[in-house]
């Protein structure tokens, strides 16, 4: 790499003293010498936020002529956060993504991203064309299917089932994605508080309301929201209707563009990491933030896993880029302002490989017809869990995905086999893999019949439930928050933006400070 440091700590004893240095010694007061003293800012977390921050960080402090230091600090060994992908058959070099999969072409970040750091991307592909693409499943029946490119039968019979409602949902899903993509843009950009610009911006009207109610408000089909838009936010989010919010059901069908980077999206942080001449440490746990009163901060770390703290470094900021309830970081004194506790998913997602396609059987076809390539989920009619998140029903999984082919040579073999994805709420046991593989039930799978599997529980993101109010940038004085966003709308671009969004406010705030000392 180029001037990126990544440093995967081995457990050697460090103290930096760097930044200390910086802090005790002479600084002359004209607008020269005050600006050769660089800015250290750490950063908790090398998921999306916090890649982001350390990208647009250097961008902005690099227009504005601010020297500045980045460390960034991630408990896990990979660069990403939950953009993340595993080899199939343990294969490094046949990845599949395990957590985020895809962006779309509204999500700017993300493409500018990928097309500054030349990053190949694909579009979502399909198999072949026999047999429907995807298919909507309730439990009972296909409430909906769709054949290879959408044909003109597939429009029809859309219409025909649900009338005007998919232009409606449409004409909805841009308008309200419209008011969002202002939260890039001047007068809005940079924005102090979520709350005030998603009020500003007309937002709050859908984050105030569930799905189903923001729906029923703007004139959409009950049987259209249930079958389809509910299968969106139930692949996307493991949630329904009744739960997630209206902001959050629109994202859901902003689908135009999906694309995905060649050998997985976490290439997408990794470059703006090592664009940001960050030096990174992986496999670092931040145990400790601990506030001086000159209004700096300690950072107590140590190797993830072990129980010693080793290292210790002064910064003039923090950035933590991850949710505040599941850092297990030891503020002292606590922050002026806490992140309350907010649900999060807590989903299951199966990998795995067989020679055996998915049987129509299982999803009450004729033994002749074809299981769609992704079958998505929503609830048969009469099925309500309403803000229940536990409303998984009567499918009892949220998505199957049939992703590719996959030749399984090891041992000498050759063998043609299919890699599937389930997004589930809880582990997949012997009798369901054997029910939607066709097989006999049996007391465990067999290797004959699943050669491969790998399973991965996430805390994926919060139940979006309806609300108008969103946690502060800020929890201190120097110390800056990203996760406040993923109630509001979560995905990879949303963090990204909430980072840049934290970066450009720390460096007018930077700026103003310096001119401040001309005046």
């Amino acid at each position: 790499m180029k001037f990126q440091r990544i440093l995967v700590t081995t457990g050697c004893l460090v103290y930096a003293p760097s930044a200390q240095a910086f802090h005790d010694q002479v600084v002359l007061e004209d607008t020269v010498a005050s600006l050769q003293v660089p800015k250290n800012v750490a950063i908790i977390g090398a998921g999306s936020a916090g890649s982001s921050t350390a990208y647009f960080l250097q961008r902005y402090s690099q227009e504005r002529g601010i020297p500045l230091n980045i460390t960034v600090y991630e408990r896990d060994g990979h660069i990403g956060g939950r953009s993340t992908t595993v080899g199939v058959y343990g294969d490094d070099q046949n990845p599949v993504e395990l957590g985020a999969s895809i962006f779309v072409e509204v999500n700017h970040n993300l493409v500018d991203a990928a097309k500054e750091f030349n990053l190949s991307t694909s579009g979502i592909r399909e198999l072949s064309a026999e047999g429907p693409v995807l298919g909507i499943w309730n439990g009972r029946e296909f409430v909906y299917t769709q054949s290879s490119g959408g044909s003109w039968w597939d429009t029809a019979r859309l219409f025909w089932k649900y009338g005007l409602a998919p232009v409606k949902t449409v004409r909805l899903m841009k308008a309200t994605v419209g008011k969002f993509l202002k939260m890039y843009e001047e007068p809005y950009f940079p924005w102090e508080s979520l709350s005030q610009v998603a009020y500003d911006l007309g937002l709050t009207t859908a984050t105030a309301s569930t799905g189903e109610q923001f729906l029923d408000q703007n004139g959409i089909g009950k049987l259209f929201a249930q079958d389809i838009i509910q299968a969106s936010t139930r692949v996307n989010y493991a949630q329904n209707l009744p739960l997630v919010h209206g902001l959050e059901a629109m994202v859901c069908m902003a689908t135009d563009g999906a694309q995905a980077i060649e050998g997985g999206n976490w290439q997408i942080f990794s470059n703006m990491l090592e664009a940001s001449y960050a030096t990174v440490h992986l496999n670092r746990t931040v145990d400790k933030v601990e506030k001086l009163r000159d209004g700096a901060f300690i950072l107590s770390t140590k190797q993830t896993g072990s129980s010693a703290t080793l290292y210790h470094q002064k910064f003039d900021e923090v950035v933590l880029a991850g949710p505040y309830q599941y850092s297990d970081i030891n503020f002292d004194p606590k922050p002026r302002h806490v992140p309350d506790p907010i649900p999060y998913v807590q989903l299951h997602v199966t990998l795995f490989t067989s020679k055996h396609k998915l049987s129509p059987l299982a999803f009450n076809l004729s033994p002749d017809d074809l299981v769609p390539q992704v079958v998505l989920t929503t609830l048969p009619e009469g099925e309500h869990y309403g803000s229940n998140p536990k409303g998984v029903g009567s499918p009892g999984f949220f998505s199957i995905s049939l992703l590719r082919p996959s030749m399984d040579t090891r041992g000498g073999k050759d063998e043609l086999e299919y890699l599937y994805k389930i997004f589930s709420p809880s582990p997949l046991n012997a009798t369901f893999m054997a029910n939607i593989l066709g097989l006999p039930e049996p007391e465990a799978i067999s290797r004959d019949d699943v050669s491969w599997m790998y399973r991965k529980v996430w805390n994926s993101y919060p139940y979006e439930y309806p609300r108008v109010t969103f946690e502060e940038l800020q929890l201190d004085e120097g110390l800056w928050y990203t996760s406040g966003i993923e109630s509001f709308i979560s995905t990879m671009e949303t963090s990204s933006l909430m980072g840049k969004n934290i970066a450009k406010l720390m460096v007018n705030s930077w700026e103003s400070q310096n001119s401040g000392r001309t005046m």
